[in-house]
């Protein structure tokens, strides 16, 4: 008998945050949104878990906007980053693109991002949601951060540190979180399918010890029973002989009375080997038994011979019975009213056993899957040189066809020689599958790449920064030597590019800037007794003409 396979869900496969399922009216109900954005179960661990991850995602957002805002700004920011943090599990995807955002100008979600990044690589399991989830989060941190620019970075240097920043402060903790998911995945569906071997082995030891009793009763019977029978057969005859004496009569006797107990014990001996609990098994000649059974039930069935019939072995026959019963318990299940023909033909060299029956009524469920009964069909007519055909018909009905030979030899001895057989039971059990690689190496992977793409972002700012610090610096010679009066033009191509984001704080220090003059900051680079100071060089021009040079020490 065949069962529908239940859907199983991957273990540790989490509710993702973004799923493209159609919303009902069910799931905008409060109690379905709470659930949704606060899923359980809330034990007292769980509940002290999250409770000292929004503590932490608070104060220390808190604490880090502190230093960029005043204590208003700095307690709505923690405040915020506590609510998000308690929001990551049930809702991954939406937190974190609300916190890829805010971001963009206000550190003090900083922690959050970590936090986010973590939860959606752990809980969203399909890779395209993923992908969008972090795509959409990337653009609204380097969005909003080009926007803003609260530090007053260059396009191309708060690109670059938005970009890094988002790579090790949400990616890096996604693909470990990955890492965590699939591991807990692949150890829970180790775990089930080492379960399902034991008992799938307990089955075959225990298949295996009921054949070998049935195989010895048999034996038993058929051998000492038949010898048994004759001893007794023959003493009988012995002990009504006339010219035995009366001695020799009386042996016989004892001898006749113990060979007629000798059967009595076999026979229970044989009876407490067999397993009288199983069915006896059916053959060609029980398939009327089954198509009258369904035609009591209610069922529209055609029994059909055609040829010559022929002898089978006893295994055929049974493999014939289970088959109709299989096609006969499909029907009914999937397919309840429609019309059942079942058919017997004799070929020349095989038995055709074929079970079809009519598409389902509307609303059945017509899709017959393939379950341990198809399987073990199969299985019973290759082990007898058959084949077993199952699928739908032309008429949208099923079919379920067997072809047994009827020799019945099977396969040879020895085909199954390059399967091992662990159990000891002379039974063949399939080889192990080739191994899974570990998702470890492709979580390694993504995480080096995030690394080196970081390290790569890191070397460029370094090397941009003494850049712009080189641009920056007009030596104290090159200063002293310019001539106020002189022409821009001529003073301008002594200097250096000039670098605004390392002279923009001394701006608005030193001297008033002379009346419609347009002036150029430089530092000197020369060490100056207090750390926090640093000299500057003032180069301003009007009319295109140099008029005034100043230095002077600012903070």
């Amino acid at each position: 008998m065949t069962t529908k396979p239940t859907a199983l869900r991957p273990a540790g496969a989490l509710p993702a945050g973004l799923l493209p399922t159609a919303p009902t009216r069910a799931d905008f109900a409060p109690r379905a949104l709470a659930r949704r954005a606060l899923p359980g179960p809330w034990g007292a661990r769980r509940v002290v878990q999250e409770s000292l991850a929004a503590l932490f995602a608070g104060g220390l957002g808190g604490l880090i906007q502190l230093a960029d805002s005043g204590p208003g700004a700095a307690l709505a920011a923690g405040l915020a980053a506590a609510a998000l943090c308690l929001l990551r599990r049930g809702l991954p995807g939406p937190v974190l693109v609300l916190t890829g955002a805010a971001v963009g100008g206000y550190g003090g979600f900083l922690p959050v991002l970590v936090l986010a990044g973590w939860s959606a690589g752990y809980r969203i399991a399909r890779p395209p949601v993923l992908t969008a989830v972090f795509c959409l989060a990337f653009n609204a941190v380097v969005g909003l951060s080009l926007t803003l620019n609260t530090d007053g970075l260059p396009v191309r240097a708060n690109l670059v540190v938005s970009s890094v920043g988002f790579l090790l402060l949400a990616v890096l903790p996604a693909v470990v979180g990955r890492y965590r998911a699939q591991r807990r995945a692949l150890l829970t569906a180790l775990q089930e399918r080492n379960a399902q071997l034991l008992r799938e082995r307990a089955m075959i030891a225990h298949q295996a010890r009921l054949r070998e009793r049935h195989r010895i009763a048999q034996d038993m019977h058929d051998s000492l029973g038949h010898q048994l029978a004759l001893i007794a057969v023959h003493t009988g005859a012995l002990e009504v002989d006339r010219s035995l004496t009366g001695p020799q009569r009386e042996a016989v006797g004892v001898l006749r009375q113990a060979a007629t107990g000798a059967m009595r014990e076999l026979r229970e001996v044989v009876g407490l080997l067999r397993d009288d609990t199983l069915p006896e098994a059916g053959g060609v000649e029980a398939v009327e038994q089954l198509v009258e059974a369904s035609r009591a039930a209610g069922a529209a069935v055609v029994l059909a011979r055609a040829g010559e019939p022929r002898p089978l072995p006893a295994a055929s026959g049974h493999a014939a019975y289970r088959i109709v019963q299989e096609g006969l318990t499909n029907a009914h299940k999937h397919a309840p009213g429609a019309r059942i023909t079942v058919s017997l033909r004799y070929e020349p060299d095989a038995l055709v056993v074929e079970v079809h029956n009519g598409p389902p009524p509307a609303g059945a469920d017509g899709a017959v899957r393939g379950g341990q009964g198809l399987t073990g069909l199969h299985e019973r007519a290759r082990l007898l040189g058959g084949m077993v055909h199952a699928g739908t018909a032309a008429d949208g009905g099923f079919r379920l066809a067997g072809v047994l030979p009827y020799d019945g030899a099977g396969r040879p001895d020895g085909a199954d020689a390059g399967l091992p057989d662990d159990l000891g039971l002379g039974l063949p059990v399939p080889p192990d599958p080739t191994p899974r690689r570990s998702p470890a190496l492709g979580c390694a992977i993504g995480a080096g790449l995030v690394l080196l793409a970081s390290l790569g972002a890191l070397a460029w700012a370094v090397v941009t920064f003494f850049h712009m610090i080189d641009n920056a610096t007009l030596p104290r010679q090159t200063f002293d030597a310019l001539a106020v009066g002189s022409s821009e033009q001529e003073v301008r191509r002594q200097l250096p590019a000039g670098s605004r984001q390392m002279t923009n704080d001394y701006r608005h220090q030193g001297p008033p800037v002379p009346a419609g003059a347009s002036c150029s900051w430089f530092i000197s680079g020369e060490d100056t007794d207090a750390l926090e100071t640093e000299t500057v060089l003032r180069l301003c021009f009007r009319d295109g003409r140099f008029v005034e040079k100043q230095h002077y020490a600012a903070r």
